[in-house]
């Protein structure tokens, strides 16, 4: 008898959707309480490794997944995706704005049989997300999600920053100077930093991200040298042939992030035991589109696939191997009737 298949909307059952409207209009107070009350890791990392979910992409108009333009725009289903990966598995944490975190909260403040699952867990808050995609600009990529002082308020444990880089566009020496001031003021705090540079170009409009050896390389330079302490910085880059140099050209803890979502799931998996093996400074995954959603539809599998290459050394074969036998467990854990 094959296994129960994951929906979404099943997953998230509309009665516990519509409650998180209730509890922002009824007792918006609810949700600092629970950011306050939520049990914090010792530490950035328990073992050295990190998994983490990236959930910030609709902040800045990115909605697109495959064919359609507007999949990551539904919020029950990113939400009902997330909360698949975060109460489902043992990831260690989420990126993500403040509506992603706050609807979360309301969430879990309902109880049930998902228990605390934002305790202990890694919370990393979106710092830019002014570069909107698809305008013209898109790279002038300004503050206009948490600052660091937001981050310390909410008792997050760090904040994320994307640099996107074209070296012909002016508006890539604006955003270095915003990342220079966070990089700066997260120095001064002692909040980790994920900084994410990324060197990009102009394709038809769109601002895509080059995968390319001696860019990245170049690139991690200049992000390993930003402001005056780098003791609590890591970075996001993206998987690239030859990433074994990439990753030597630094010091600074490097996660692998995903990128668009991939229906290859044995390449992603190949890449991620590629990068892992790159370098001692490789230290996990900081993945969103790609792992929430995945060609079998159901972000589990993959979730767990992942997390027992990066914490327990299996092979991108052994792991894929093992996604069967996650499909259709924990399907029942927000419906308040079971």
């Amino acid at each position: 008898m094959p296994a129960p298949r994951f929906d979404p909307l099943e997953f998230l059952p509309k009665e516990t959707y519509s409650r998180i409207t209730e509890i922002r209009v009824g007792s918006p107070a609810l949700l600092e309480q629970m950011a306050q009350g939520r049990k914090q890791r010792k530490g950035l990392t328990g073992r050295a490794k990190l998994t983490l979910l990236a959930a910030d992409h609709p902040a800045r108009m990115v909605t697109a997944i495959r064919d359609d333009p507007l999949r990551m725009g539904r919020r029950r289903e990113l939400l009902a995706r997330i909360l698949r990966v975060m109460a489902c598995s043992p990831f260690d944490g989420l990126l993500g704005t403040a509506d992603v975190f706050d609807d979360l909260f309301a969430i879990e403040s309902l109880g049930g049989k998902s228990g605390k699952f934002l305790d202990d867990r890694i919370m990393i808050g979106s710092v830019n997300r002014g570069g909107i995609a698809g305008t013209s600009f898109e790279l002038d990529d300004r503050v206009t999600g948490y600052d660091v002082d937001g981050v310390l308020a909410s008792r997050l444990d760090g904040a994320k920053f994307l640099l996107r880089f074209d070296p012909r566009d002016e508006n890539t020496l604006r955003t270095l100077g915003y990342c220079v001031e966070v990089v700066r003021e997260c120095g001064e705090k002692r909040v980790p930093l994920f900084l994410e540079p990324l060197p990009v170009t102009r394709k038809g409009g769109d601002v895509k991200t080059e995968r390319d050896r001696e860019k990245l390389v170049k690139l991690v330079g200049v992000a390993s040298g930003l402001g005056n302490s780098t003791a609590r910085i890591w970075l996001k880059l993206p998987y690239c042939e030859g990433f074994e140099d990439v990753a030597a050209a630094t010091t600074l803890p490097i996660l692998l992030l995903g990128g668009e979502a991939s229906d290859d799931v044995s390449r992603l998996l190949i890449e991620i035991e590629s990068a892992m093996k790159a370098g001692p400074n490789v230290r996990g995954v900081l993945m969103g589109r790609n792992l929430l959603y995945p060609p079998g539809d159901d972000p589990l599998p993959l979730a767990m696939a992942v997390h027992s290459i990066v914490h327990d050394g299996l092979s991108a074969e052994d792991a894929q191997r093992t996604m069967s036998r996650w499909a259709g467990k924990n399907l029942r854990l927000f419906r308040s009737n079971d």
